[in-house]
């Protein structure tokens, strides 16, 4: 004899049987605490690519057979999309990479050169945009106006401008800091060049490492048995092409780069 658990009302898949047990199991757990159990499902609404986790949680519905109770636990979905997942972390690397694209000189002053400063702000390294507002008032000065003007904090944001390895000299009047930006040589600008490459590599690097984690992820679903073989290779494929998509993005932002440096 076989007791089916249905899923309560609420839940997704509710009705359909989430577990089968003996009946001669149930009574041999019926003083025991049951084990949690996770089990795939694929919501009606998505398409076969999202697989969803769904976690066990205590409810209040009991089962009777005899003398034996059983305390069942129903199952509460938690998403776990290995594409999805994937996706965002593939917009992630794309989006550090074009932050460290913008911090870079050109020869041409752009509130973007002081993406990564960090300020030591009342014990933390704060981000200076944060602190202030920067504007580009001239194609070679740089203006940037705390918001606090209490003088170490002015100090704070000259030093950390100093330390940033921008080549910058920065210089305040009490109220606000300016900056310079000079023009680059071409000696500067080829060595500027070859960092831009060197960072887009990386990037590149981040975005494949997130491909090989996640078809890691898809194999073992297979393995398990939460994936079909079709399902797999349909997977994989997206992930592919989302892969073949943020390296396009990383190499577009480099020759970008690369053609400022070379028209200044």
């Amino acid at each position: 004899m076989t007791t089916r658990f249905l899923a309560p009302s609420g839940i997704s898949g509710s009705g359909q049987c989430c577990c089968h047990l003996p009946l001669e199991r149930i009574n041999s757990l019926s003083n025991r605490r049951p084990v949690a159990s996770a089990i795939y499902t694929t919501a009606p609404h998505r398409a076969q690519s999202s697989r969803r986790l769904q976690q066990p949680l205590w409810t209040h519905r009991h089962f009777h057979s005899g003398s034996s109770l059983l305390l069942c636990r129903a199952a509460e979905e938690e998403e776990v999309d290995v594409e999805t997942d994937a996706m965002e972390r593939m917009e992630t690397a794309v989006k550090v990479a074009k932050e460290k694209f913008g911090s870079l000189r050109t020869g041409r002053a752009s509130p973007n050169l002081l993406d990564l400063v960090k300020v030591e702000y009342y014990g933390a390294p704060t981000p200076l945009r944060s602190l202030a507002n920067i504007s580009a008032p001239e194609a070679s000065l740089l203006v940037v106006s705390p918001f606090d003007k209490d003088k170490a904090v002015i100090e704070n944001i000259e030093k950390a401008i100093m330390s940033a390895n921008l080549g910058l000299t920065p210089g305040n009047d009490g109220k606000l800091i300016r900056i310079n930006v000079p023009q680059l040589t071409a000696d500067r600008r080829k060595e500027m060049s070859k960092q831009v490459s060197k960072l887009g590599e990386e990037g590149k690097v981040a975005i494949r490492n997130v491909r090989r984690d996640a078809m890691k992820k898809l194999d073992q679903q297979e393995k398990a048995g939460d994936l079909s073989e079709d399902e797999r290779e349909a997977l994989g494929e997206s992930i592919q092409e989302i892969t073949d998509d943020s390296i396009k993005q990383i190499d577009e932002a480099v020759k970008s780069k690369q053609a400022d440096l070379t028209s200044m």
